[in-house]
């Protein structure tokens, strides 16, 4: 039973170590076989992940490892993003870079193994050890365009940030263990809760906890490295770090947070206030004077984190399925932005600046309907999910008599509209510099249209969705 409980983290493991096998000793032409296999392998844990979602919560491997609503929906939301990630990719790392290796899909493979581990953990240690798998491959990654200065120095900074803050995280959890004598989510629950632990040291464990957590979501103060990964890095490599480690790092707040803590939550839900508020300030302001799209959505990302976190601050069950859901949103909303971007490259050209998108309604009328559904969804106009992601974060704090936080989210919301709406005007009142054809496939052209599509759909009927996020949290006590 704690083998198929653990088959799909089992499966990818294998599978990853395969398909490096297959593309270290077979040549092959433009990564066919690699892409293939990859591809596939996504497609058969998906299947294997959803044949679990329906079944019993299931602790195995001696309490460290968790089988719940929880883990299926967000490894089932990983699978998904990480194979539109390949498959936009697929084409930009053969022909518009020097990337054409099999070691990235092999390096996203392993990645993506690491999320699964974390999203699936139940004890301290399984949780570092899900977070350094999910953080090793990613810096080599950022890393592969090896000849680009810019792409050396994000890779060094995310290095040297992501080193500290995992000893920042591991020593919280030493201090935990320290005043707990536990590594378990649940005995360390139970012991808070019988009044059984040190208190001084668990709040000084809990400090070190939330900054860890404050880096790999990337919340300000914690997230000097976050744009100058998403300008150096490849914007392959951008579309896989700005989504699927995401809901991995959400994970990981909740697992530490609201699964270990609960009863803590007087304690820390000032400091993810203080956190939320720094993000969506600072993160609408400083992106309001970006002239780069990829760090200006770098900035949109650290305000879009903050108004997640305002669900987990509110600290009910509707608050945490608020948070889920926002979560959910921003991936879809970041997937469908950065795979724009990818499209809009060619060989010799990046499409990195606003001004790169001048005229994209005379050149691809479709396209520029897409991209200005992407961030109307992410400026939060209804009736796009964003509006829907906000007002259930905005509700939840309501619910807890929190009106002072909503209301300042709700302000720091209306200065974010601008420099989305910049975007807009870019595309549809200004003259291209450039009238070349955009060519974008057939399999690119419908992923690309669903998933904006699916920002206008979850938007009106928000409830299917909804539902599920609320599903995830069935039998957990808060």
């Amino acid at each position: 039973m704690e083998f198929y409980r653990a088959l799909p983290e089992i499966f990818i493991l294998g599978m990853a170590c395969l398909i490096l096998m297959v593309d270290t000793f077979i040549k092959q032409r433009r990564l066919v076989l690699t892409y293939t296999l990859t591809q596939l392998t996504l497609i058969a844990v998906f299947i294997l992940s959803l044949m679990q979602f329906n079944t019993q919560t299931y602790i195995g491997f001696h309490g460290t490892f968790i089988r719940d609503h929880f883990t299926t929906l967000l490894e089932l939301v990983i699978y998904l993003t990480t194979f539109v990630v390949f498959l936009f990719s697929r084409d930009y790392i053969l022909d518009r870079t020097n990337l054409g290796r099999g070691e990235y899909y092999v390096l996203g493979l392993f990645s993506m193994l690491g999320m699964m581990v974390l999203v699936a953990a139940h004890s301290l240690i399984t949780i570092y050890l899900g977070l350094e798998l999910l953080s090793l491959p990613l810096y080599a990654m950022v890393a592969m365009k090896r000849d680009d200065g810019r792409a050396t120095e994000a890779a060094m900074k995310y290095f040297v940030m992501g080193a500290l803050a995992s000893g920042m995280l591991l020593y919280g959890m030493s201090l935990i263990f320290g005043a707990t004598h536990s590594i378990d989510l649940a005995q360390i629950a139970q012991m808070i809760t019988t009044h059984h632990a040190q208190m001084p040291i668990l709040m000084l464990g809990l400090v070190f906890l939330i900054a860890g957590i404050a880096f790999k979501l990337g919340v300000v103060p914690f997230h000097m490295w976050l744009p100058d990964v998403y300008t150096g890095a490849p914007t392959s490599v951008v579309l896989f770090v700005s989504t699927a480690p995401k809901i991995a790092a959400f994970a990981m707040a909740v697992r530490l947070l609201v699964e270990m803590l609960p009863t803590l939550h007087m304690q820390w839900q000032p400091l993810l206030i203080l956190l939320a508020i720094l993000s969506m300030g600072l993160g609408n302001f400083l992106a309001i004077a970006q002239t780069n799209i990829k760090r200006m959505l770098a900035y949109s990302g650290i305000a879009h984190i903050g108004y997640m976190l305002l669900g987990l601050i509110a600290g009910t069950q509707v608050g945490y399925s608020s948070a889920l859901f926002y979560m959910i949103a921003y991936v879809f909303m970041a997937l469908a932005a950065f795979s724009m971007l990818i499209l809009l490259s060619r060989k010799g050209f990046e499409c990195e600046q606003i001004s790169d998108l001048q005229g994209l309604n005379t050149r691809s009328p479709w396209l520029a309907l897409m991209m200005l559904f992407i961030m109307f969804s992410m400026a939060g106009i209804p009736p796009f999910i964003g509006f829907f992601a906000k007002l259930s974060v905005l509700e939840a704090l309501i619910n807890v008599h929190l009106v002072w936080l909503a209301v300042v989210a709700m302000v720091f919301a209306i200065v974010g509209v601008f420099y989305y709406l910049r975007v807009v005007k870019v595309m549809y009142f200004e003259k291209p510099e450039v009238d070349d054809l955009i060519d974008w496939g057939l399999d690119r052209r419908v992923i690309l249209s669903t998933n904006a599509m699916a920002l206008l759909f979850f938007g009106v009927f928000p409830s299917g969705l909804y539902a599920l996020c609320q599903y995830a949290f069935l039998g957990w006590h808060f």
